[in-house]
């Protein structure tokens, strides 16, 4: 017993010292900018054992950046940022909701094909804030388990804690992916219409923003008929958006 006890305390011990590392980096970046993200190192690392190098990363301040990208990937990614601490749990409950919604119907599917193996997975639906992606890009690994997303909520809490509103976003402005080898914005604005990331134009915006969920895919299909719906949805809310 006394043993046990021990390695509990060890291990509690042991997490208070991760998160005072994640904390003090995050306290860091309210004056220096960050080098590289957790997924930057990662896609790093696959794209040089592939042999098919190629990166694109650029870094720009917040008022180097256009405003219309701003208001675009928050009305795609999370219309609440401004409003939240970190984590919007009503999209949190509902994505959980749908994703339970999904699963069962992948289950009746599998149950009713002549070969179970063919039916698709379900599509996870994702309610994470811009916040939560940043955690997540700068700090962890890309696995999906609940351990990792309870850190995730964690290092969220604390970015807001840290970090202003203008310095979240413009941190994740400038190191998301927008496909491959290319990150951030004026990456993908020279990479995708061939101009600054302060020239962008709403629609051009608007296009960016859209491919965020999935960019890899996105700018294998630019043309798609997807991408070209969803950028007008999302050049119509844009107006309504509130900027940091």
């Amino acid at each position: 017993m006394a043993l046990l006890r021990r390695w509990l305390l060890w291990l509690l011990a042991a997490f208070v010292a991760l998160q005072l590392f994640f904390v003090g980096r995050i306290a860091l970046m309210a004056v220096i900018d960050p080098q590289s993200t957790a997924f930057q190192r990662s896609e790093a690392w696959r794209l040089a054992g592939s042999g098919q190098w190629r990166w694109s990363q650029q870094w720009r301040n917040y008022e180097q950046i256009s405003p219309q990208l701003k208001r675009a990937v928050i009305a795609s990614e999370d219309g609440g940022f401004t409003a939240h601490e970190g984590v919007d749990w009503d999209a949190l409950e509902s994505a959980w909701l749908k994703n339970e919604k999904l699963a069962q119907q992948a289950e009746r599917r599998a149950a009713q094909a002549a070969d179970p193996a063919k039916v698709k997975p379900a599509k996870v639906i994702g309610g994470s804030t811009i916040t939560q992606q940043l955690a997540k890009n700068l700090l962890l690994s890309g696995e999906r388990s609940l351990l990792r997303k309870g850190q995730e909520l964690v290092l969220a809490l604390a970015l807001e804690a840290c970090l202003d509103k203008r310095r979240i976003l413009e941190i994740y402005l400038n190191s998301v992916e927008w496909g491959e080898g290319v990150f951030g914005a004026e990456a993908a604005a020279r990479r995708y219409f061939g101009k600054p990331a302060s020239q962008l134009n709403g629609w051009e915006a608007a296009r960016l923003a859209v491919m965020l969920p999935a960019p890899k895919r996105y700018e294998k299909r630019p043309n798609s008929a997807y991408l070209t719906g969803r950028a007008a949805t999302i050049s119509a809310r844009m107006g309504s958006v509130a900027l940091p």
